[in-house]
Protein backbone atom coordinates (compact mmCIF):
# COMPACT_ATOMS: atom_id res chain seq x y z
CA UNK A 1 0.00 0.00 0.00
CA UNK A 2 1.20 3.41 -0.27
CA UNK A 3 1.24 4.46 2.96
CA UNK A 4 1.07 8.82 2.36
CA UNK A 5 0.19 10.47 5.44
CA UNK A 6 -2.16 13.19 3.19
CA UNK A 7 -3.44 15.15 6.89
CA UNK A 8 -7.30 13.92 6.27
CA UNK A 9 -7.31 13.16 9.67
CA UNK A 10 -11.12 14.50 11.12
CA UNK A 11 -11.43 16.04 14.45
CA UNK A 12 -13.97 13.76 16.50
CA UNK A 13 -16.29 17.28 16.96
CA UNK A 14 -16.65 17.40 12.81
CA UNK A 15 -17.66 14.58 13.01
CA UNK A 16 -19.86 14.42 15.40
CA UNK A 17 -21.26 17.75 13.82
CA UNK A 18 -22.14 15.90 11.18
CA UNK A 19 -23.38 13.16 12.95
CA UNK A 20 -25.71 15.98 15.07
CA UNK A 21 -26.74 17.65 11.81
CA UNK A 22 -28.83 14.50 10.29
CA UNK A 23 -31.99 15.84 12.49
CA UNK A 24 -31.72 19.34 11.52
CA UNK A 25 -33.53 18.36 8.19
CA UNK A 26 -37.01 18.58 10.05
CA UNK A 27 -38.82 18.67 6.82
CA UNK A 28 -36.44 15.87 4.90
CA UNK A 29 -38.48 12.71 4.22
CA UNK A 30 -37.55 9.74 6.40
CA UNK A 31 -35.02 11.52 8.70
CA UNK A 32 -32.43 9.97 10.43
CA UNK A 33 -34.72 10.22 13.39
CA UNK A 34 -36.55 7.44 11.89
CA UNK A 35 -33.63 5.00 11.27
CA UNK A 36 -32.84 2.87 14.56
CA UNK A 37 -30.08 1.32 12.85
CA UNK A 38 -27.21 1.90 10.04
CA UNK A 39 -26.26 -1.30 8.39
CA UNK A 40 -22.31 -1.85 6.91
CA UNK A 41 -20.36 -4.76 5.48
CA UNK A 42 -16.60 -5.29 6.31
CA UNK A 43 -14.02 -7.24 3.93
CA UNK A 44 -11.00 -7.97 3.89
CA UNK A 45 -10.64 -6.75 0.82
CA UNK A 46 -11.36 -3.11 2.39
CA UNK A 47 -8.89 -2.77 5.31
CA UNK A 48 -10.64 0.84 6.37
CA UNK A 49 -13.30 -1.67 6.91
CA UNK A 50 -11.66 -3.37 9.69
CA UNK A 51 -10.47 -0.23 11.06
CA UNK A 52 -13.47 1.71 11.02
CA UNK A 53 -15.16 -1.61 13.16
CA UNK A 54 -12.63 -1.83 15.43
CA UNK A 55 -12.39 1.55 16.66
CA UNK A 56 -15.86 2.71 16.69
CA UNK A 57 -16.01 5.84 15.51
CA UNK A 58 -19.50 5.36 13.89
CA UNK A 59 -20.92 4.26 17.03
CA UNK A 60 -19.65 7.14 18.90
CA UNK A 61 -21.00 10.04 15.87
CA UNK A 62 -24.45 8.16 16.37
CA UNK A 63 -25.17 7.23 19.74
CA UNK A 64 -26.04 11.05 20.65
CA UNK A 65 -29.25 10.26 18.04
CA UNK A 66 -29.70 6.53 19.29
CA UNK A 67 -28.64 5.19 16.29
CA UNK A 68 -26.76 1.56 16.49
CA UNK A 69 -24.12 0.10 13.66
CA UNK A 70 -24.67 -3.84 12.53
CA UNK A 71 -22.14 -5.09 10.90
CA UNK A 72 -21.69 -7.63 7.98
CA UNK A 73 -18.97 -9.80 6.84
CA UNK A 74 -18.72 -9.38 2.83
CA UNK A 75 -16.60 -11.96 0.97
CA UNK A 76 -16.81 -10.78 -2.45
CA UNK A 77 -17.97 -7.52 -3.91
CA UNK A 78 -20.89 -10.35 -5.18
CA UNK A 79 -22.01 -11.03 -1.61
CA UNK A 80 -22.04 -6.87 -0.77
CA UNK A 81 -24.12 -6.37 -4.31
CA UNK A 82 -26.40 -8.99 -2.98
CA UNK A 83 -26.65 -7.83 0.76
CA UNK A 84 -26.96 -4.49 -1.31
CA UNK A 85 -29.91 -5.95 -3.28
CA UNK A 86 -31.58 -7.39 -0.93
CA UNK A 87 -31.82 -5.01 1.43
CA UNK A 88 -29.64 -6.92 4.00
CA UNK A 89 -27.18 -4.04 4.38
CA UNK A 90 -27.01 0.11 3.51
CA UNK A 91 -23.47 0.38 2.42
CA UNK A 92 -21.57 -2.19 0.72
CA UNK A 93 -17.43 -2.58 -0.11
CA UNK A 94 -17.40 -3.93 -3.71
CA UNK A 95 -14.97 -2.91 -6.79
CA UNK A 96 -15.81 -0.67 -9.19
CA UNK A 97 -16.99 -2.41 -12.46
CA UNK A 98 -18.42 -5.42 -10.00
CA UNK A 99 -20.98 -2.14 -8.84
CA UNK A 100 -21.09 -1.08 -12.78
CA UNK A 101 -22.12 -4.69 -13.49
CA UNK A 102 -24.84 -4.96 -10.63
CA UNK A 103 -26.27 -1.43 -11.61
CA UNK A 104 -26.40 -2.48 -15.28
CA UNK A 105 -28.61 -5.56 -14.05
CA UNK A 106 -30.90 -3.71 -11.58
CA UNK A 107 -29.24 -2.92 -8.26
CA UNK A 108 -30.06 0.38 -7.62
CA UNK A 109 -26.63 1.77 -5.52
CA UNK A 110 -24.72 4.76 -5.65
CA UNK A 111 -20.44 4.42 -5.41
CA UNK A 112 -20.09 7.60 -2.99
CA UNK A 113 -16.78 6.97 -1.97
CA UNK A 114 -13.20 5.40 -2.63
CA UNK A 115 -11.95 3.36 0.12
CA UNK A 116 -8.84 2.08 -1.79
CA UNK A 117 -6.76 1.78 -4.74
CA UNK A 118 -5.99 -1.46 -4.85
CA UNK A 119 -3.93 -4.29 -7.00
CA UNK A 120 -5.99 -7.07 -5.61
CA UNK A 121 -6.38 -9.41 -7.93
CA UNK A 122 -4.31 -11.10 -10.87
CA UNK A 123 -3.68 -14.68 -12.37
CA UNK A 124 -2.63 -17.13 -10.58
CA UNK A 125 -0.71 -20.46 -10.78
CA UNK A 126 1.31 -23.34 -9.43
CA UNK A 127 4.60 -23.25 -10.60
CA UNK A 128 4.57 -26.51 -11.91
CA UNK A 129 1.61 -26.20 -14.33
CA UNK A 130 3.72 -24.41 -17.06
CA UNK A 131 1.29 -21.25 -17.48
CA UNK A 132 3.48 -18.59 -18.43
CA UNK A 133 0.87 -16.28 -20.18
CA UNK A 134 -2.52 -15.79 -20.71
CA UNK A 135 -2.48 -17.64 -23.95
CA UNK A 136 -2.22 -20.99 -22.14
CA UNK A 137 -5.22 -20.63 -20.63
CA UNK A 138 -7.37 -22.16 -23.26
CA UNK A 139 -8.76 -25.74 -22.28
CA UNK A 140 -7.53 -24.72 -18.78
CA UNK A 141 -9.63 -24.96 -15.40
CA UNK A 142 -10.00 -21.45 -14.22
CA UNK A 143 -11.31 -20.87 -10.40
CA UNK A 144 -13.35 -17.51 -10.23
CA UNK A 145 -15.85 -15.59 -8.39
CA UNK A 146 -18.41 -14.46 -10.25
CA UNK A 147 -19.65 -11.05 -10.51
CA UNK A 148 -15.99 -9.59 -8.84
CA UNK A 149 -13.31 -7.57 -10.45
CA UNK A 150 -11.06 -10.61 -10.19
CA UNK A 151 -13.83 -12.14 -13.06
CA UNK A 152 -13.82 -9.16 -14.46
CA UNK A 153 -9.82 -9.01 -14.41
CA UNK A 154 -10.03 -12.57 -16.20
CA UNK A 155 -12.64 -11.53 -19.30
CA UNK A 156 -10.41 -8.58 -19.65
CA UNK A 157 -7.71 -10.92 -19.85
CA UNK A 158 -9.13 -13.42 -22.33
CA UNK A 159 -9.71 -11.01 -24.24
CA UNK A 160 -6.56 -9.25 -24.60
CA UNK A 161 -5.20 -13.21 -25.85
CA UNK A 162 -7.69 -13.31 -27.97
CA UNK A 163 -9.59 -15.81 -25.75
CA UNK A 164 -13.13 -16.07 -24.32
CA UNK A 165 -14.63 -17.48 -20.92
CA UNK A 166 -15.84 -20.30 -23.59
CA UNK A 167 -12.15 -20.94 -24.25
CA UNK A 168 -11.61 -22.52 -20.71
CA UNK A 169 -13.10 -23.72 -17.99
CA UNK A 170 -14.72 -21.91 -15.70
CA UNK A 171 -15.04 -23.25 -12.08
CA UNK A 172 -17.15 -21.02 -9.82
CA UNK A 173 -16.25 -20.64 -6.19
CA UNK A 174 -15.68 -17.89 -3.77
CA UNK A 175 -12.18 -16.64 -3.60
CA UNK A 176 -10.92 -18.30 -0.92
CA UNK A 177 -12.12 -21.69 -1.87
CA UNK A 178 -10.94 -20.96 -5.23
CA UNK A 179 -7.08 -20.51 -3.56
CA UNK A 180 -7.59 -23.90 -1.95
CA UNK A 181 -8.87 -25.55 -5.19
CA UNK A 182 -5.82 -24.29 -7.22
CA UNK A 183 -3.35 -25.37 -4.12
CA UNK A 184 -5.24 -28.67 -4.20
CA UNK A 185 -4.83 -29.05 -7.95
CA UNK A 186 -8.62 -28.83 -8.63
CA UNK A 187 -7.87 -26.27 -11.03
CA UNK A 188 -5.37 -25.21 -13.47
CA UNK A 189 -5.33 -21.40 -12.35
CA UNK A 190 -7.28 -19.19 -10.22
CA UNK A 191 -8.67 -15.37 -10.72
CA UNK A 192 -7.30 -14.03 -7.38
CA UNK A 193 -8.03 -11.45 -4.35
CA UNK A 194 -6.01 -10.57 -1.99
CA UNK A 195 -5.36 -11.34 1.08
CA UNK A 196 -5.88 -15.02 -0.09
CA UNK A 197 -3.76 -14.19 -3.30
CA UNK A 198 -0.70 -12.93 -1.36
CA UNK A 199 -1.16 -16.19 0.92
CA UNK A 200 -0.73 -18.31 -2.11
CA UNK A 201 2.26 -16.29 -3.05
CA UNK A 202 3.90 -15.99 0.52
CA UNK A 203 2.76 -19.57 1.52
CA UNK A 204 3.05 -21.52 -1.28
CA UNK A 205 5.25 -19.86 -3.98
CA UNK A 206 2.63 -19.69 -5.96
CA UNK A 207 2.97 -17.41 -9.68
CA UNK A 208 1.21 -14.44 -10.71
CA UNK A 209 1.49 -14.57 -13.70
CA UNK A 210 -0.45 -12.10 -15.41
CA UNK A 211 -0.73 -8.49 -13.85
CA UNK A 212 -2.24 -5.42 -14.65
CA UNK A 213 -2.39 -2.99 -11.99
CA UNK A 214 -4.38 -0.79 -14.52
CA UNK A 215 -7.05 -3.13 -14.92
CA UNK A 216 -8.02 -3.50 -11.32
CA UNK A 217 -10.96 -1.06 -10.77
CA UNK A 218 -11.30 0.95 -7.41
CA UNK A 219 -12.21 -0.28 -4.37
CA UNK A 220 -15.13 1.53 -3.71
CA UNK A 221 -18.37 2.36 -1.21
CA UNK A 222 -22.01 1.21 -2.33
CA UNK A 223 -24.97 2.65 -0.64
CA UNK A 224 -28.92 1.82 -1.25
CA UNK A 225 -30.10 4.98 -3.49
CA UNK A 226 -33.39 4.90 -1.70
CA UNK A 227 -31.33 5.21 1.56
CA UNK A 228 -28.59 7.85 0.53
CA UNK A 229 -31.70 9.91 -1.06
CA UNK A 230 -33.67 9.62 2.24
CA UNK A 231 -30.76 10.01 4.85
CA UNK A 232 -28.25 12.24 2.89
CA UNK A 233 -26.76 13.24 6.30
CA UNK A 234 -26.39 9.60 7.74
CA UNK A 235 -24.12 8.85 4.68
CA UNK A 236 -21.93 11.88 5.01
CA UNK A 237 -21.81 10.62 9.06
CA UNK A 238 -20.84 7.25 7.23
CA UNK A 239 -17.89 8.86 4.93
CA UNK A 240 -17.08 10.93 7.79
CA UNK A 241 -16.18 8.14 9.90
CA UNK A 242 -14.54 6.36 6.92
CA UNK A 243 -12.54 9.14 6.59
CA UNK A 244 -11.31 9.13 10.17
CA UNK A 245 -10.26 5.56 9.91
CA UNK A 246 -8.55 6.06 6.72
CA UNK A 247 -6.64 8.41 8.58
CA UNK A 248 -5.88 6.75 11.53
CA UNK A 249 -4.59 3.92 9.35
CA UNK A 250 -2.35 5.91 6.94
CA UNK A 251 -0.95 7.34 10.44
CA UNK A 252 -1.03 4.01 12.11
CA UNK A 253 0.24 0.96 9.54
CA UNK A 254 1.41 -1.17 12.20
CA UNK A 255 -2.03 -0.80 13.54
CA UNK A 256 -3.68 -1.77 10.03
CA UNK A 257 -1.72 -4.78 9.73
CA UNK A 258 -2.66 -6.25 13.19
CA UNK A 259 -6.62 -5.07 12.08
CA UNK A 260 -5.86 -7.30 8.82
CA UNK A 261 -3.98 -10.18 10.61
CA UNK A 262 -6.83 -10.28 13.33
CA UNK A 263 -9.56 -10.72 10.49
CA UNK A 264 -7.50 -13.08 7.99
CA UNK A 265 -5.87 -15.07 10.74
CA UNK A 266 -2.61 -14.95 8.07
CA UNK A 267 0.74 -14.37 9.02
CA UNK A 268 2.27 -10.80 8.95
CA UNK A 269 4.21 -11.10 5.82
CA UNK A 270 1.11 -12.17 3.97
CA UNK A 271 -0.69 -9.12 4.93
CA UNK A 272 2.96 -6.87 4.47
CA UNK A 273 1.90 -8.20 0.85
CA UNK A 274 -1.31 -7.01 0.54
CA UNK A 275 -0.92 -3.69 1.99
CA UNK A 276 2.20 -2.45 0.21
CA UNK A 277 -0.18 -3.28 -3.24
CA UNK A 278 -3.20 -1.05 -1.65
CA UNK A 279 -3.29 2.72 -2.17
CA UNK A 280 -5.52 4.53 0.58
CA UNK A 281 -4.56 8.26 -0.19
CA UNK A 282 -7.54 8.91 -2.66
CA UNK A 283 -10.93 8.54 -1.07
CA UNK A 284 -12.62 11.27 -3.29
CA UNK A 285 -14.67 9.73 -6.40
CA UNK A 286 -15.25 11.33 -9.45
CA UNK A 287 -13.33 11.37 -12.81
CA UNK A 288 -10.67 9.18 -12.08
CA UNK A 289 -12.97 6.39 -10.77
CA UNK A 290 -15.14 7.17 -13.25
CA UNK A 291 -13.05 6.79 -16.41
CA UNK A 292 -11.35 3.34 -14.82
CA UNK A 293 -15.41 2.04 -14.43
CA UNK A 294 -16.30 2.79 -18.04
CA UNK A 295 -13.08 1.49 -19.47
CA UNK A 296 -13.66 -2.16 -17.67
CA UNK A 297 -17.57 -1.36 -19.06
CA UNK A 298 -16.41 -1.22 -22.63
CA UNK A 299 -14.51 -4.09 -22.56
CA UNK A 300 -16.87 -6.27 -21.08
CA UNK A 301 -19.31 -5.07 -23.65
CA UNK A 302 -17.02 -5.91 -26.67
CA UNK A 303 -16.86 -9.65 -24.87
CA UNK A 304 -20.16 -9.77 -24.33
CA UNK A 305 -20.88 -9.76 -21.01
CA UNK A 306 -22.67 -6.83 -20.69
CA UNK A 307 -25.44 -6.43 -23.67
CA UNK A 308 -24.52 -4.39 -27.04
CA UNK A 309 -27.17 -1.73 -26.81
CA UNK A 310 -25.80 -0.87 -23.17
CA UNK A 311 -25.21 2.82 -22.67
CA UNK A 312 -22.22 1.96 -20.65
CA UNK A 313 -21.25 5.62 -20.17
CA UNK A 314 -24.70 6.53 -18.76
CA UNK A 315 -24.16 3.89 -16.17
CA UNK A 316 -21.41 4.45 -15.57
CA UNK A 317 -22.61 8.31 -14.58
CA UNK A 318 -25.76 7.17 -12.24
CA UNK A 319 -23.71 5.17 -10.44
CA UNK A 320 -21.04 7.66 -9.43
CA UNK A 321 -22.47 10.11 -6.97
CA UNK A 322 -19.68 12.55 -6.04
CA UNK A 323 -21.74 14.68 -3.69
CA UNK A 324 -20.71 13.58 -0.67
CA UNK A 325 -16.88 13.37 -1.31
CA UNK A 326 -14.86 14.65 1.69
CA UNK A 327 -13.27 18.14 1.87
CA UNK A 328 -9.52 18.08 0.38
CA UNK A 329 -7.08 18.52 2.20
CA UNK A 330 -5.79 21.83 2.98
Amino acid sequence: MTLRLDRRTLARTALGAIACGVLALAGAPARAADVKEVRLDWATYNPVSLVLKEKGYLEEALKPQGIKVRWTQSLGSNKALEFLNGGAIDFGSSAGAAALLARINGNPIKAVYAYSRPEWTALVTRKETGIAKVADLKGKRIAVTRGTDPHIFLIRALQGAGLTEKDAKLVLLQHADGRTALDRGDVDAWAGLDPMMAAAEIENDDVLFFRDPAANTWGVLDVREDFAKANPDLVRAVIAAYEEARAYALKNPEALKAALVAATKLPDPVIARQIERTDLSQPAIGPTQAEAIRAAGIALQQAGVIPADTNVQAAVDGLIDPQFNPAPAR
